[in-house]
């Protein structure tokens, strides 16, 4: 089968590979259709690494996709031959103290997909997964918009996480993809307002038409001064989803006391900081999210119900074989993009 490898910095290619066969009786061999490109596989292609990540070249990321069930094992009874499906990246092991939590996402033995020293990612043309981490496309859902389940999931669980409550006041630091997909399911949870930020006119433009109150560039506004102009009461929760110092110092800024903070972005950089005294006199809460728990199928969910469009966040198409095109345009953000997807074919 063909896959496509990281080879180098911002350097990749298409290799022939051998195709992956059912080892387990639970699991699933799927045909790629649909890959999104995640900001997460953008470090690995201009960097190398993320934290202590480090990339192994050759290595194959990608963890957002939708798929064709090709083939099953003996004990799968989730799934069949020709049934469509959007993946859960993250396998767990469903032992550990942190599975028997409730906290997969945690997992001790925690695979996933895309990510180096894990499992190679989903730029191929078939893949196995374990029936746990296929979900059923209902009939109603292309799987273009199944591959965004994955960026939403995140979102969800992020709202999920916060405990926020229809009347709370919420800011967005970030509107790529993760910011958007924290925008749509508070906004479908009855938020009173959305306050977001980012540095791209046009991300900002699409938070307005996606349900934002108010959105501004904070390299031509002071984000914070406006914000508390409008709310002087300051916010319930900040959602930073950049992993942007300047954002966390403006998320705290604009806390009320007792706000809750989420991160969710992921910085290009070893540590970050807080202005300690801001943060301790008001008594934030400050709470990492890390990727998605238990939030596929309510993502899924809400795109089939229509109670979210996230339609707009797929900017780009490219095929299968132009996959190094669609990672330099994320990379530079060039042409407007939010959200490029891998056609498999």
């Amino acid at each position: 089968m063909k896959t496509f490898v990281l080879t180098g910095i911002r350097a990749m290619e298409m290799r022939e590979v051998p195709t992956p066969t059912i080892q387990k009786d639970t699991d699933v061999l799927l045909r790629l259709k649909a890959v999104g490109v995640c900001g997460s596989d953008v470090h690995y292609y201009k960097t190398g690494r993320i934290g202590s990540q480090v990339v192994q070249y050759p290595f194959a990321v990608g963890h957002e996709c939708a798929a064709v069930v090709e083939a099953v094992g003996a004990g799968v009874t989730r799934v069949r031959p020709g049934d469509r499906v959007a993946i859960e990246p993250a396998i767990s092991c469903g032992a550990c103290d942190q599975c028997v939590a409730g906290r997969p996402h945690t997992c001790r033995k925690l695979l996933f997909l895309g990510c180096p020293g894990q499992i190679p990612g989903c730029l191929s043309e078939f893949m196995v997964m374990p029936q746990a981490c296929c979900f059923p496309i209902p009939a109603a859902l292309t799987l273009e918009r199944a591959v965004l389940t994955e960026p939403l999931s995140i979102g969800v669980y992020a709202v999920k996480l916060s405990g926020l409550t229809g009347g709370a006041r919420i800011g967005i630091l970030g509107l790529g993809p993760i910011g958007l997909s924290v925008l749509l399911p508070a906004k479908a949870h009855g938020v009173a307002a959305i306050y977001a930020t980012d540095k791209l006119d046009y991300r900002l433009e699409a938070a307005r038409k996606a349900g934002a109150t108010w959105a501004v560039n904070p390299d031509r506004e002071d984000a914070v001064k406006a914000i508390a102009d409008r709310e002087p009461l300051l916010l319930d929760f900040v959602f930073e989803c950049c992993g942007e110092q300047a954002a966390l110092d403006q998320a705290v800024d604009l806390l009320k006391p007792g706000g809750k903070l989420m991160l969710i972005g992921i910085p290009t950089v070893d540590r970050l900081a807080f202005t300690i005294d801001q943060a301790r006199r008001k008594e934030l809460c400050i709470q990492n999210v890390r990727r998605q728990n238990h939030c596929v199928q309510p993502a899924l969910d809400l795109l089939t119900s229509g109670r979210i469009g996230a339609d707009f966040m797929i900017t780009h198409r490219f095929p299968f074989d132009r996959t190094q095109e669609a990672f330099d345009l994320v990379e530079r953000y060039g042409d407007g993009v939010i959200k490029a997807l891998i056609e498999m074919g």
